[in-house]
């Protein structure tokens, strides 16, 4: 029987079950016209290897809309219980030693993060939030996150063999379903994108293959799940 509040339900579950795999929670990447999200997860494995060298390490981070009540529509269905397109916000707490001024580390981290953010991901990123949890005695060593926990697979029909073909597609994944979900006239494409390629112009690419790779041009949405180093 269905009921007024089975999507809310609905809606929790999968919430949960993202969680329970790791994903985090689903960022959108560039503007509403994108089309893109990418977990939070593989965002925050890359903006924890840019703030190598910042002097300070990254303990907690969290990114969330700056402003969810005011965000955009997509153009296209996103994943289940992803966030709206619009600009984020980067909490974050961090680590350092006291040998240089805190606000200066602050200031290095900041920027890090910010150039990270729109250069290797392709984030809006309107505000960074920084605060110090710890005083380090020694120069800290870099943090670095353990690596997502994939479930790749072999690219099937043309949807599949267009995205997989995109150079910075490293693979199809299924993290959060199959990794091409058809629904009426739309298709969303679950991948993982090389760390040497920027996610959000992969994520575009991808949407252009497929959309011209299948009959009617459905409108097409992308789901990053991971950014991996490629050897």
């Amino acid at each position: 029987m269905t009921t007024a509040d089975s999507p809310h339900r609905a809606d929790g579950w999968t919430t949960a079950v993202r969680q329970r795999l790791g994903l985090g929670r689903l960022l959108p990447l560039g503007d509403p016209a994108d089309g893109s999200w990418i977990a939070e997860r593989a965002a925050a494995a890359v903006l924890r290897d840019a703030a190598t060298g910042s002097g300070a390490v990254l303990g907690t981070l969290r990114i969330a809309p700056a402003d969810e009540d005011h965000a955009p529509d997509p153009v296209v269905p996103g994943p289940p219980s992803a966030l709206p397109p619009g600009p984020l916000r980067i909490e974050a707490g961090f680590s350092a030693t006291a040998r240089r001024p805190l606000t200066v580390t602050a200031d290095a981290l900041r920027d890090a993060l910010l150039t990270a953010a729109a250069q290797r991901l392709g984030l809006v990123v309107d505000e960074v939030d920084l605060r110090v949890t710890e005083l380090l005695e020694e120069e800290p060593r870099p943090s670095t996150e353990p690596p997502a926990d994939l479930r790749t697979v072999e690219p099937e029909g043309p949807a599949g063999t267009a995205a997989a073909g995109v150079p910075g597609v490293v693979s199809l994944t299924r993290v959060l379903g199959s990794a091409v979900h058809r629904a009426e006239g739309h298709i969303r494409v679950e991948l993982a994108t090389a760390g040497d390629h920027r996610a959000l112009d992969v994520a575009r690419a991808v949407r252009v293959a497929v959309a011209g790779a299948v009959e009617g041009r459905p409108t097409v949405a992308v789901l990053i799940a991971a950014v991996v180093d490629r050897d």
